[in-house]
């Protein structure tokens, strides 16, 4: 499969944003983000971005305030998720200009739909930048 969950997360531990590509009940949504959260919060700039947690692998990155990070299978390519992680950050950079906690908040669906035109069923289905967001600026003229 790929990718089984992706968070993004603020340096104080509230979820912004949760996409989940297997089924887990609330509680156990709740447990995993809480247990990844504060494993990947408390560690500092010089450690790896990679940490392995249960049956899966988490890769993170920190953009300013916001922690972005994708759940993936074990033998997933650890630089190609962190390739992704940009890729996100970089459309949704384009898309509101220079991105922030408060854009994630205030247009969550536009978010979610980001994520849905890059990711099927946990598999990466489109990079291009222009492609991803020519649906949501048809949106917008709407």
């Amino acid at each position: 499969m790929g990718i089984r969950f992706i968070l993004l997360v603020n340096k104080q531990g509230q979820t912004r944003l949760a996409q989940y590509y297997e089924y887990l009940t609330l509680d156990q949504r709740r447990a995993l983000e809480g247990e990844i959260v504060r494993k990947c919060l408390v560690r500092n700039e010089q450690q790896c971005s990679f940490v392995e947690h249960r049956n899966y692998k988490v890769v993170y990155r920190r953009y300013a305030s916001l922690f972005f990070l994708v759940g993936v299978d074990n033998d997933e390519n650890e630089l190609a998720i962190l390739e992704f992680i940009h890729l996100l950050v970089e459309s949704m950079d384009r898309h509101f200009g220079n991105v922030c906690e408060l854009d994630i908040m205030f247009h969550l669906e536009k978010v979610h739909f980001m994520l849905e035109e890059m990711v099927m069923n946990g598999c990466i289905v489109e990079t291009n930048k222009s492609n991803i967001l020519t649906p949501l600026q048809f949106m917008d003229k709407v």
